[in-house]
């Protein structure tokens, strides 16, 4: 992979703010990401600009409405409540999530990415249909904090 195709990666990513992309060609495998810093690896390029924070009042106003938090879409792509067509969903209405636990798929670009929650509770609400296209930022799930 030419250090050309990665500079035009990166530009696509910044452009389209897409938060993550990542492209395998044969063994090489590029990981462009604008979260959180990933774990490094071989043949990775990293790339974590300063997010825009969410402004505080929102925040204020959501804690004093409501317990509820959103997981939202970190990427642009095609949303998989499942690994699998035939295979049961990730979590439904009533599961428990953790940080670290997979609760959805985010197809970008041909890639497969596991979406990860990074809050504890419980789903109270599925917000978007399987295999429907979401935006950056689009809450998927809401949780109630336990």
């Amino acid at each position: 992979m030419d250090l050309n195709l990665v500079k035009k990666l990166i530009n696509l990513v910044e452009k389209h703010d897409i938060q993550e992309l990542e492209v395998q060609e044969g063994e090489l495998k590029v990981r462009i990401t604008k979260s959180k810093v990933q774990e490094f690896m071989p043949g990775a390029i990293q790339f974590s600009p300063p997010q825009k924070p969410e402004t505080a009042p929102v925040l204020e106003e959501r804690k004093e409405t409501t317990n509820l938090a959103p997981i939202k879409a970190p990427m642009v792509g095609t949303f998989y409540r499942a690994p699998a067509p035939d295979a049961p969903p990730y979590v439904g209405v009533g599961d428990t999530v953790t940080p670290g636990k997979v609760v959805c798929i985010i197809e970008a670009m041909k890639v497969m990415n596991e979406i990860e929650s990074e809050i504890s509770g419980k789903i109270v609400k599925v917000l978007v249909e399987n295999e429907k296209p979401v935006e950056f930022g689009q809450e998927l799930f809401l949780v109630e904090a336990i």
